[in-house]
């Protein structure tokens, strides 16, 4: 029987389904998915106020977590709306969807207020003093305020296109997440009619933050915002009239397609044409400048079907998220991260003979991308390479992945390439490079209905001394070169047999009608992954309730499947150390006596965005490591094609052991612990401890 479907129990314990604990069950040992997810850009936004953190980084920060929170409300809060419209039950918590959106708003609206405190009272101030300043309206001089007028007059108003509402101008439909302004006139306009309100929408082709000439400004980074010229020079719209106020606004849309694959005939054909309208769906929140009048409000929420539980007022930019353009605008390398060399693979020159002398591992994104992209390249120019295979999730704009795969079919490879196009937000780019891979004459798939296929593989045949031999590189994250720089991943590049047979395998079976196959080395979602894990925890279960060595460590962005859940809850209750190193939502209550008093979970905030997922289990001695594509989230382990591999290399898994495992344990300063009251504490140095950063070791350690 092969090892990744069955895990071997301990040899004198044999398998068998956990006892039902009914205590287990009670939804107060589990927070709510969509709160914790939430939560999560607290410790973003703390970042922002980390003088520790080089200035620019901070804005940055700031703006991470009004991009994060924009997607949580297109994302998680618009599928609430759906699930409480569908009439959906509760999930382990046990709040139902009106509950969790109540909630939601409550909680939303506080980091709404600490997203712009921080901007008002930290972040504009401290800019300001460094010489890089985002000037408010009361704060233009008369020589800014003539440069922005003929600004206004010649860049921007010949774009607009102002809307006087009145019954043969109904409401417009708005854009999601565009910039708006509803406009209060008075007087009649050269038709008679009597003024009221009036829309002005600010076309996607004009810049949300403009800067100032030096030569008219007298700094050289001075800059203002498109909504606060807007709003000032809105009256030049309207000869004539009378403007009594002008108050910007933002409407968030649900952005979740919902395309019934089963229905449709073509997945590509369905996408685009959803695409087309994804821009208009059912809104789900409205940002309105903070001193608009309230029958103003009522207008726009009934216009957009919208309680006042929707509505963030706000006291600044609704856009604030653009300021983040001042950080690519201004050139001043002390007020940023300072730059970093990645380590290089040295004998990149021959790729196939590297990896034949051993596994390679590569830890992003200390270490660099571009071993990966030579192995690709290499494929593409060999003689002896027949076939290529690999999946792509996300891989950017003009990605080097997608055009060394366009040169192998062009060389005459057999090229197929599974392109998941439901990935969300990359819909279209993804839509867009299938089109020219398949015209290339690439085999291009669509994955398997109802499944997005996330796994991170790359399969290479070549023909060595009259044989096939398969190269494989496994990955945590996307063929993503940009990303590459950003997020903290695991990737394998390997000619273990086994492994490539398994990776063959499941590339037969996404690209054919295949039956359910057997794995010597992986776990696979929907198949083998989940009941693997929990056959793993239950493992250390055992050996602790025999009293042998065991513990768990696992690191991941995310962790809310129920039954993985109530399987570790069991593990610490049998005296299993169990840490967790989960980025963002956790739905594991840690600390609850006699349940929980064995878990630790923490979460690391830094300067790289924490992605990879390793799991690792002390088995008595001989510990088993494994790293994923998978998060423990329901939808990985049991709605998508996802794959867990091990790190069968004794040297490579201590590495990954010490720098993705004990490195991240040993964290003092990103690290935040969460507690059993939901609530999280960020951790400190210990009396005559020295401060340690899991990120900045790493970054040591390559630079010597």
């Amino acid at each position: 029987m092969d090892e990744a479907s069955k895990p071997a129990p301990p040899a004198d314990t044999p398998h068998a389904a956990p006892p039902h604990d009914a205590r287990l069950y009670d939804s107060a040992l589990y927070f709510n998915r969509e709160l914790s997810q939430l939560d999560f850009n607290f410790r973003v936004l703390a970042q922002a106020e980390d003088k520790r953190v080089p200035l620019l980084e901070r804005l940055k920060y700031l703006c991470i977590s009004c991009t994060n929170l924009d997607e949580f409300f297109e994302i998680r809060a618009g599928s609430l709306r759906h699930a409480h419209d569908l009439g959906l039950m509760p999930h382990a918590d046990g709040l139902a969807p009106a509950t969790v959106l109540a909630r939601i708003h409550d909680r939303a609206a506080e980091l709404v207020s600490s997203q712009y405190d921080c901007w008002n009272r930290i972040l504009r101030p401290a800019l300001a003093e460094a010489g890089v300043r985002v000037l408010s309206r009361d704060a233009w001089n008369a020589r800014q305020k003539r440069w922005l007028l003929a600004y206004f007059r010649d860049e921007v108003m010949p774009v607009l296109s102002p809307l006087g509402l009145d019954p043969a101008h109904p409401f417009p439909k708005i854009l999601n997440k565009s910039l708006n302004i509803v406009v209060v006139l008075k007087g009649r306009d050269a038709f008679g009619r009597d003024g009221n309100l009036a829309i002005v929408r600010a076309p996607r082709s004009l810049p949300r933050i403009i800067q100032l000439p030096e030569s008219v400004s007298g700094g050289a980074n001075d800059f203002v915002f498109l909504s606060s010229v807007l709003s000032t020079f809105v009256d030049e719209l309207f000869p004539g009239m009378e403007v009594k106020g002008a108050y910007q606004f933002r409407v968030t849309r649900n952005s979740e397609l919902l395309v019934d694959e089963e229905e449709v005939d073509n997945i590509a054909l369905a996408l685009r044409d959803e695409l087309v309208g994804r821009g208009y769906l059912r809104a789900v929140r409205l940002e309105i400048a903070e001193q608009c009048p309230d029958d103003i409000v009522r207008t726009l929420l009934e216009n957009f079907d919208l309680n006042e539980n929707a509505v963030y007022r706000i006291n600044g930019p609704v856009n604030l998220n653009r300021v983040t353009q001042v950080y690519d605008l201004v050139a001043r390398p002390e007020l940023k991260f300072p730059p970093f060399q990645q380590r290089q693979l040295p004998g990149t020159e021959a790729m196939f003979d590297r990896i034949n002398r051993g596994d390679v591992l590569l830890h992003h994104p200390f270490d660099a991308f571009t071993p990966v992209l030579e192995l690709l390249r290499q494929a593409a120019e060999d003689p002896q390479v027949l076939a290529i295979k690999q999946t792509l999730y996300r891989s950017g704009k003009g990605s080097p992945i997608v055009e060394q795969l366009i040169q192998a079919a062009r060389n005459g490879k057999d090229v197929t390439v599974v392109v998941e196009l439901r990935a969300r937000f990359d819909e279209e780019a993804n839509l867009g490079f299938a089109d020219r891979l398949q015209e290339a004459g690439v085999q291009v798939v669509y994955g398997v209905v109802g499944y997005k296929t996330h796994a991170k593989m790359l399969l290479v045949i070549r023909r060595e001394d009259g044989r096939l031999r398969r190269y494989v590189h496994l990955g945590t994250g996307n063929y993503h070169p940009g990303t590459a720089r950003l997020y903290t991943d695991i990737g394998l590049m390997t000619a273990n047999p086994e492994i490539g047979n398994d990776v063959h395998l499941i590339f037969q079976q996404l690209s054919g009608l295949a039956p359910s196959i057997k794995l010597k080395r992986l776990l696979q979602s929907p198949f083998t992954l989940h009941d693997g894990m929990l056959k793993r925890i239950e493992r250390e279960t055992q050996h602790a309730r025999s009293g042998r060595q065991a513990r768990i460590v696992a690191k991941m962005n995310a962790l809310n499947e129920p039954q993985v859940v109530r399987a570790l809850y069991r593990a610490s209750q049998a005296g299993v150390k169990i840490d967790l190193i989960v980025r963002g939502a956790c739905t594991l209550r840690p600390g609850v006596p006699g349940v929980s008093d064995n878990i630790r979970v923490r979460s690391i905030v830094g300067r790289f965005l924490e992605h990879h997922r390793v799991y690792w289990f002390a088995n008595d001695g001989q510990p088993d490591l494994l790293c994923s594509s998978a998060d423990w989230l329901e939808r990985n382990l049991l709605r998508r094609v996802e794959t867990c591999f091990p790190i069968l290399d004794p040297a490579l898994a201590e590495r990954v052991h010490a720098e993705a495992i004990a490195n991240y344990l040993a964290d003092n300063v990103n690290a935040w612990e969460l507690q059993s009251d939901g609530s999280y504490q960020r951790l400190s140095p210990s009396s005559g401890k020295p401060l340690h950063s899991a990120q900045a070791a790493l970054l040591d350690a390559i630079n010597g």
